[in-house]
């Protein structure tokens, strides 16, 4: 009796000590593994084209074309960063310049590559595209690790899910975060240059002479 007794405290001691180490490795779950200071968490730029086929004429586009096409200008919300394209396979530059002239009013230039759509334009018909980028970091803000030990001295899960994300919100145009825009060729230095000759080279203020304060000559 003895015997069986000690043979199930034993049994049931083995089974509280296995609970007791799965309780303790599940605690370690989730530990972060990246070494380097090279965040996961990256902004990804998403495109989708948007398109509006509008009916031309020989002058270009007629005035209710013109009121229509404008009128998805504006429920676009069109503005800064924007790219306006056209496909016209009768290439009409009336209707380039319509266009032109529409999107101009919101400080946008039309290029003359248009990207690849779907569908087929009808004869006497002309497509407006326009593509829209957006930018955001998938998975943050991530706080998968449950746990403050760090054996491997690696960076958090979530690293630089802050500074990429507000990165992602703040930039005017996400294409630049794929292809940075292409300079002038003129350095800081002499832009500040121009503002320093500009003071140097100006005409004095009193070099006209002092007025009369009496208002006389």
């Amino acid at each position: 009796m003895q015997n069986a007794m000690h043979s199930t405290i034993k049994s049931v001691t083995k089974l509280t000590v296995a609970a007791a180490l799965g309780l303790t490795l599940a605690g370690c779950g989730g530990m972060p593994t990246n070494n380097s200071l090279y965040s996961l968490k990256q902004p990804v730029i998403d495109r989708e084209n948007f398109s509006l086929d509008v009916n031309t004429m020989s002058n270009g586009l007629p005035v209710s074309e013109q009121v229509r096409l404008n009128g998805w200008f504006e429920a676009m919300n069109l503005g800064y960063g924007d790219r306006v394209s056209i496909e016209d396979p009768g290439a009409n530059p009336a209707v380039t310049n319509a266009v032109n002239e529409l999107a101009g009013r919101y400080g946008i230039i039309v290029s003359d590559t248009a990207p690849t759509t779907e569908g087929f334009l009808q004869p006497g018909q002309a497509r407006e595209e326009i593509p829209r980028t957006t930018a955001e970091v998938p998975g943050c803000p991530d706080w998968s690790a449950k746990s403050d030990r760090n054996y491997n001295n690696a960076t958090s899960p979530g690293y630089g899910c802050a500074v990429n994300s507000n990165m992602a919100a703040m930039i005017a145009d996400p294409e630049d975060l794929l292809e940075g825009q292409e300079g002038t060729g003129e350095t800081v230095v002499a832009t500040g240059n121009k503002a320093i000759n500009a003071l140097r080279e100006a005409a004095p203020s009193g070099a006209g002479g002092l007025g009369n304060a009496n208002g006389g000559n």
